[in-house]
């Protein structure tokens, strides 16, 4: 049977709430204040760097490369140390893995969420062991658009490389599915579901309750 990977920020779980706290916690330190508010969680979906460079500009310190260096081992270090204290599971997500597994299908984590990170977070959110595979940002020595990430989840997980698709929610998603040759599937319920569609993956939902119809779908 088919691997179905998954993406986590963003497409597993809302982690927003939790990096824009971890985000603003070194802005606080600068005598900045929180500069973020959930208006960005987008930006916060696209990682800590990107979220300390919008916090920047917002400083008018755009181009101070090094401060943001300097307070990205912070910002880890206080996500850490809060990483489920708003983060949820979206809705439909556990009952969606459960009906896949049932099918005979695997299922894996390729994020560029830091591997630790990733599996911390899913342990806090009580799903940890239902994943057959993590692979993080820092688990080889590339990462997503780079579809060797996407593959390796896919073989730790005892699967064909061939055989698989990648839930995600964003452009490096598809790009990734797309470099890897197989199916992407992406989510329309994140901060940017409504740029989906343009990115032409093999599937769009709207909700997890979709996903195991459409995997359905691709291997009847």
């Amino acid at each position: 049977m088919a691997t179905i990977v998954f993406d986590l920020d963003g497409t597993l779980a809302d982690t927003s709430g939790d990096l824009l706290a971890a985000a603003n916690s070194c802005f606080s330190g600068m005598g900045a204040g929180a500069i973020l508010t959930p208006d960005d969680a987008g930006t916060a979906l696209r990682g800590g760097r990107a979220m300390l460079r919008l916090g920047m500009e917002r400083m008018g310190r755009a181009e101070d490369a090094a401060e943001i260096d300097r307070q990205y081992p912070l910002l880890l270090s206080a996500y850490a140390e809060a990483i489920a204290v708003h983060t949820r599971l979206n809705p439909g997500a556990t009952e969606a893995i459960t009906a896949l597994k049932s099918a005979g299908h695997s299922v894996a984590i390729c994020t560029n969420k830091p591997e630790a990170l990733a599996r911390t977070l899913l342990n806090e959110l009580g799903v940890l062991d239902e994943f057959a595979a993590i692979i993080g940002a820092d688990t080889l020595p590339v990462r997503k658009p780079d579809p060797e990430p996407l593959r390796e989840a896919v073989r730790r997980a005892g699967g064909d490389p061939t055989i698989a698709c990648l839930v995600g929610d964003s452009d490096t998603d598809r790009n990734t599915a797309r470099a890897a040759g197989v199916h992407s599937i992406l989510v329309t319920f994140g901060p940017s579901g409504e740029d989906m569609a343009a990115l032409l993956p093999e599937a769009l939902i709207d909700h997890f309750d979709h996903l195991p119809g459409v995997v359905q779908g691709f291997w009847p």
